[in-house]
């Protein structure tokens, strides 16, 4: 086919999209609503709104702004909005004057929250427009983000300890979903968590995953998560072993905070491939294997010193996963609580675990969320240390479809 056959004029959707694309770059964070609603009113649409997700996972609240249409925060686990974040699907709700249309906002696959809009009748042309629109305003508020307070404020619905603003600052997105694995991460208490904190990074075709638990309480504990953190970032961008990674780790808390304090760590490779998984416990409890909605077992390795305790190298435990399969990683916290004078312990933890299970999933954000707002119930709302709930869903095979424009 020669070049001059191609045809490269631009329809309405285009022209559409690409005049907000050429706005992004220079626009200052207030004006991304202005362009929005604007956005949509080219389409038809009104009574715009942005509900971003609190810091709790409880509620979506709705971001202020000229010409959005200012609504109350909606649960995030009974209401239209609730479940277009948490399904990462749209949802329509007839209306006496049309239709409402909820549309997740996804950064690659992690949800910032939800757009919602009115139109007077809604086609497949629309939903095709909607969605690809949808992306890209999801886009332009992680990139804006990194400019303003303004979506931070939005989100925050109580006081947050100076810990926990360093721990929100370290994470990484909370979910991340391709097609052979997805993750998703839950830290409470959501406004006052200090040691706690999770990271991740897929390198090629292996996941490399890692959970912590720092030592204390308050900035102190903040700050040697903060080291523990760096450090296990360091490493896994220039060595490769998981061993190797768990000594860097060592000697930086030993050589920052000396002999007497340590983090708790569980360090992790995933082939996404494969299904092969290395583990490494650093005093940790250990993960549990979820294989059809159920806890089969732990997945046990050797006992390896907290990182800081300047343990010897560390004997990396090699487990093969399923398709399908769960690994649930958590820190002390979920576990240690006292409910009713006695301690919450992991039998609760599995019990809840495989209740959950028998319920349809919903995809790992909404049921690792479900399992995390499930323990804070059965903890009578106590969660007075802090407690990290980590999921990992391999599925295998490979994602080659995806860079083939068809």
């Amino acid at each position: 086919m020669g070049t001059e056959s191609i045809d490269r004029s631009e329809g309405f959707g285009e022209r559409l999209l690409g005049l907000l694309l050429d706005r992004a770059r220079l626009l200052p964070p207030q004006m991304i609503a202005p362009l929005i609603a604007e956005g949509v009113a080219r389409i038809g649409g009104r009574d715009v709104s942005i509900l971003l997700q609190d810091y709790a996972q409880e509620l979506l609240v709705p971001l202020p702004g000229r010409k959005l249409h200012v609504t109350q925060p909606e649960p995030m686990a009974d209401s239209p909005a609730g479940r277009a974040f948490l399904r990462g699907d749209a949802v329509e709700v007839p209306q006496a004057a049309g239709v409402r249309i909820y549309l997740p906002l996804l950064d690659g696959s992690d949800q910032v929250g939800v757009m919602a809009l009115t139109l007077d009748a809604v086609g497949d042309d629309d939903r095709r427009l909607l969605h690809r629109l949808a992306s890209l305003v999801a886009d332009m508020l992680v990139t804006k983000n990194a400019y303003t307070d303004q979506f931070f404020q939005a989100r925050r619905r109580e006081p947050m300890s100076v810990s926990a603003e360093i721990q929100w600052s370290l994470l990484p997105p909370l979910t991340m979903s391709v097609p052979q694995v997805e993750v998703a991460g839950a830290l409470e208490p959501a406004y006052r968590v200090a040691g706690d904190s999770f990271d991740y990074a897929l390198n090629d075709n292996i996941l490399h995953m890692a959970v912590i638990d720092a030592m204390g309480h308050g900035l102190d504990a903040a700050t040697m998560a903060t080291v523990a953190i760096g450090a296990y970032r360091h490493a896994r961008r220039v060595f490769i072993s998981l061993d190797e990674k768990y000594t860097f780790m060592d000697e930086a808390i030993s050589r920052q905070f000396g002999p007497d304090h340590f983090v708790t760590a569980q360090l992790m490779h995933l082939n996404i491939t494969t299904g092969q998984m290395e583990l490494v416990n650093a005093g940790h409890p250990a993960p549990l294997l979820i294989r059809g909605g159920r806890v089969v077992r732990q997945l046990e390795s050797a006992t390896t010193l907290p990182v800081g305790f300047g343990g010897e190298m560390p004997r990396v435990k090699e487990h093969v996963l399923q398709r399908g399969d769960r690994v649930l990683c958590y820190t002390d916290g979920i576990i240690e609580e006292h409910v009713g004078g006695e301690v919450f312990g992991e039998e609760r933890l599995i019990h809840c675990v495989n209740r959950l299970g028998e319920e349809p999933s919903v995809g790992v954000r909404a049921d690792l969320r479900r399992l995390s707002h499930t323990l804070k119930n059965e903890r009578g709302g106590l969660t007075t240390d802090d407690a990290t709930l980590f999921m990992i869903e391999w599925h295998g095979g490979t994602a080659d479809h995806l860079a083939t424009l068809g």
